[in-house]
């Protein structure tokens, strides 16, 4: 009996030991992707001997997603009436809502949404705690102390120069209205560049594109629409393109234009001008991929839908293929990025110089089909996020060095005064579930949220690298 029980023990030691070592194989297995995890995110791939660290990006970009309140309300004017006032009860006067105060140039909150000219912010009016620091809606100056007059516009980076241009419409022209129903509007000046190191100081590189004075046919002419402009290169002709929203004093021309030149500070050589595909093209902005096509996304039908489509290979014009996309749904002043292979959106809603609510979009294709996965503003209060922060979205920027974060770039329109319109600049980052469900279904999209965070004040994380 002895035996035969030391015989069953020694069977369940060899068991035991057959199952305990596939056990600490795969302890280990897991212990090495761990490790493998950590050092990927943590520690960059450096040369020999060179280990750089690379900080968790969420702890570089904390105090930019900080959920940031704004104790923005207007409460109705108290007035007091007399006693026969009272008896005669007289129609109570409409009080103006938060828009109809943002538009009206008269209006005693305006400085809330327009700061004066001793709030301007730049490297001529800075002290040692603003250098740096973002302010959106007050004024920003060049480094000879004027007002950047860069509108609708967007950024280039040129590696060589290792410097940013800024490009945008120069709107330092009175104010008016061609007739009684037309919108407020400023004689056409000419497109503005202004190059930087930093994204803070920038220099006025001057009209890059110029107005035409005399000749009434030419696109160009003074009395015309110029809006929008963005700038890419293109590899192959080694030559700066740029593509711009062409229009008439009345919008109907609604067309693209294209002009060309063999630097970034121009000049800019016009070429001509389309309707691409053959449809109507207002606001509009071009995207450069990772593949080296570009592409056009215009609002088009007129402002119902947005069109996309490629450029040719010297981006000089549209190819025949194009798609409908967000049909129906009235959007305007596309904003493209993309991060991690995904496509992402930001638009307007078409509601003249008001401003109205952002919605963010995205695409595993650039060509979609598109989804809305919802508003991306965050912080303030709801009023700040149903009007975009009073702003209209114009152009994404990547954050050099810190993937899945970027600036939003949107312009605070001032319909009373359109040279004195503001920039609206501030963290946009692209993580976390979606708050809207996709419209066909109940079901949620698989990509991430887009976030754009409010702030009254902020700054770069120090581990941008503006020397890339």
């Amino acid at each position: 009996m002895g035996n035969k029980y030391r015989k069953l023990a020694s069977l369940h030691g060899d068991a035991v030991s057959k199952c305990t070592l596939p056990i600490v194989v795969w302890c280990l297995v897991g212990c090495v992707l761990i490790i493998h995890f950590y050092t990927s995110i943590f520690y960059g791939d450096g040369e020999e001997g060179d280990i750089p660290v690379r900080l968790n990006s969420h702890l570089l970009t904390r105090d930019l997603e900080k959920i940031e309140e704004e104790s923005f309300f207007i409460q109705p004017p108290r007035v007091k009436r007399s006693p026969r006032a009272i008896k005669r009860k007289p129609k109570p006067k409409r009080h103006l809502s938060i828009i109809e105060e943002f538009l009206d140039e008269n209006s005693q909150f305006r400085h809330l949404f327009f700061p004066d000219r001793r709030m301007a912010v730049g490297p001529m009016n800075n002290t040692d705690n603003d250098e740096l620091n973002f302010y959106p809606g007050r004024i920003w100056l060049d480094t000879n102390g004027e007002p950047i007059q860069a509108h609708g516009g967007g950024i280039l980076y040129v590696d060589r120069f290792k410097t940013y241009y800024w490009y945008g419409e120069n709107k330092d022209g009175p104010t008016y209205h061609a007739h009684q129903r037309a919108s407020a509007r400023v004689d056409v000046i000419g497109i503005s560049c202004y190059s930087s190191k930093d994204l803070w100081t920038w220099k006025n590189e001057g009209i890059v594109l110029a107005v035409e004075q005399t000749n009434m046919t030419h696109d160009l002419y003074k009395l015309n629409v110029l809006e929008r402009p963005k700038v890419i290169y293109n590899d192959k002709t080694e030559k700066y393109i740029m593509w711009m929203h062409i229009d008439d004093a009345n919008y109907t021309k609604a067309s693209v234009g294209i002009a060309i030149s063999e630097t970034p500070v121009g000049p800019f050589e016009y070429l001509y001008s389309k309707q691409p595909h053959g449809f109507d093209s207002r606001d509009m902005t071009i995207f450069k991929d990772d593949s080296g096509i570009a592409y056009v996304i215009y609002s088009s039908e007129g402002n119902s839908e947005l069109h996309v489509g490629p450029l040719t290979d010297d981006y000089l014009d549209v190819t025949h293929e194009m798609r409908r996309i967000l049909v129906g749904h009235r959007r305007e002043a596309p904003a493209l990025f993309k991060y991690q292979g995904t496509y992402y959106m930001i638009t307007s809603g078409c509601s003249g110089w008001a401003p109205n609510e952002a919605l963010a979009h995205a695409a595993e294709s650039i060509m979609g089909p598109w989804e809305t996965i919802g508003n991306p503003c965050t912080g303030g209060n709801r009023i700040f996020r149903h009007t975009t922060f009073f702003a209209q979205s114009t152009y994404v920027l990547p954050l050099p060095g810190i993937p899945g974060s970027f600036i939003f770039m949107a312009d605070r329109w001032n319909p009373a005064d359109l040279r004195d319109s503001r920039y609206v600049w501030l963290p946009l980052t692209v993580g976390g579930a979606a708050d809207e469900p996709l419209e066909y279904s109940f079901r949620f999209p698989l990509w991430s949220r887009v976030s754009i965070y409010w702030h009254r004040k902020w700054k770069l994380p120090n581990a941008v690298s503006f020397n890339r």
